[in-house]
């Protein structure tokens, strides 16, 4: 297998290894989540959880990010 191979198959594991301890973990402590003001929004949960399976739209650096944010 050449390096670029093993590099893509790196990537794809990494990105379903995440996704698979976005379901198995992260999810249900969101559903689950209780502050001292009262419970989360189903909504908001749904929708903070599909934000986070999605891929991300910008890449930032700290100078990029920093930029976009004095803009």
């Amino acid at each position: 297998m050449s390096t670029a191979t093993i590099q893509k198959l790196k990537r794809e594991l990494k990105e379903e290894l995440k996704q698979e301890l976005i379901k198995e973990f992260i999810a249900p402590l969101l559903r689950k989540a209780k502050d001292s003001e009262g419970e989360y929004r189903p909504e908001f949960v749904k929708r903070v959880l599909k934000a986070e399976i999605e891929k991300p739209k910008y890449r930032f650096n700290s100078k990029t990010f920093l930029k976009m944010l004095l803009s």
